[in-house]
């Protein structure tokens, strides 16, 4: 188990032309449930184990971390097809202690 100083490691998100059909063939090829597609198809996870499995558009815009505005990514580039995401127990002790 990682301390409230380390990042555990939490999601993949992959960023799919339809979520749906995605979440419903990678269930079906690992075995994994479902935990959660919701209603607009716009964001899928799968159980597997302390990580989620996590499907969402790829035409899926960012969100303003302070205002949670949507908006389009400043590079002007594509983004990656995986993200990786790691959660921190405290986030402000791991900051303090990184910054």
């Amino acid at each position: 188990m990682a301390s409230s100083l380390s990042p555990a490691f939490a999601y993949t998100v992959v960023y799919v032309k339809d979520v749906a059909k995605s979440v419903a063939f990678y269930a079906k090829a690992f075995g994994h449930n479902v935990r959660r597609l919701d209603e607009s198809h716009r964001w899928g996870e799968l159980e597997s184990g302390q990580t989620t499995i996590a499907f969402t558009p790829v035409h899926q815009h960012e969100t303003d971390g302070l205002t949670g505005a949507v908006q389009i990514p400043e590079s002007g580039k594509n983004r990656q097809p995986i993200e990786v995401c790691f959660a921190y127990a405290d986030v402000d002790a791991a900051y303090k202690v990184r910054a």
